[in-house]
């Protein structure tokens, strides 16, 4: 039995797209003469929609407007981003005898979206998203405070640099995943306690390590 807490965006949902397309738009409508490109994204340490616009060279004054509008397109969009090949059917393996989260920078409106239309609302006990307060390190840790035992193993599994920190910060073990937004190369800097590169090594490791 673990706590598995996945991020979001590069992790579960395959967003790059969407994050480029939107960025690009909202850059458009704010007037930022940036064009969006994937090293935008894959060249950030700390991965969130506020650090994403600050590189977009948004001005300091518009990245909570930058914010709002980008999260608002993920939510008009008319159906949620693609799961990652594999993953579905990993989250519903490994939530009949751990318990599943996420912790994310998107809200936890679009997260449940995307959940309900690929099957998985039954199987993720918690989102901590945007709208929940504390960082990401703070959130880890409220959810190991309500789903976890004393001395029960917690993962957090994301995609970026700052995913790692954070599970170090929160004192838990951090799973890299290269099929995300940063290059394994930047993960590796990072020093996560285990880096994998498909949804069955990660079902693996945690099979072995729990």
């Amino acid at each position: 039995m673990a706590l598995i807490l996945f991020d979001f965006d590069g992790v579960l949902a395959d967003t790059l797209g969407d994050l480029l397309q939107f960025g690009q738009e909202v850059c458009n409508e704010l007037g930022v003469k940036h064009v969006a490109t994937l090293d935008d994204v894959s060249s950030l340490e700390i991965m969130s929609f506020a650090t994403y616009g600050q590189q977009l060279e948004v001005p300091e004054n518009l990245v909570d407007e930058f914010v709002r509008r980008c999260l608002a397109k993920f939510g008009e969009k008319k159906s949620p981003p693609d799961i990652f090949k594999g993953l579905g059917e990993v989250i519903r393996e490994l939530s009949t005898s751990n318990v599943i989260g996420v912790v994310t920078g998107n809200s936890s409106q679009n997260v449940k979206a995307f959940l309900v239309e690929h099957g998985l609302g039954g199987h993720v006990r918690a989102i901590f998203g945007l709208d929940s307060p504390g960082s990401k390190a703070e959130k880890i840790s409220l959810a190991q405070d309500q789903f976890a035992s004393e001395g029960e193993a917690v993962f957090m599994v994301g995609d970026s640099a700052s995913d790692i920190h954070a599970a170090r910060e929160a004192s838990v073990k951090s799973i890299a995943v290269s099929w995300g937004h940063q290059s394994a190369e930047t993960l590796i800097r990072a020093e996560p306690d285990f880096i994998v590169h498909s949804p069955r090594e990660l079902m693996e490791v945690i099979a072995t390590y729990a």
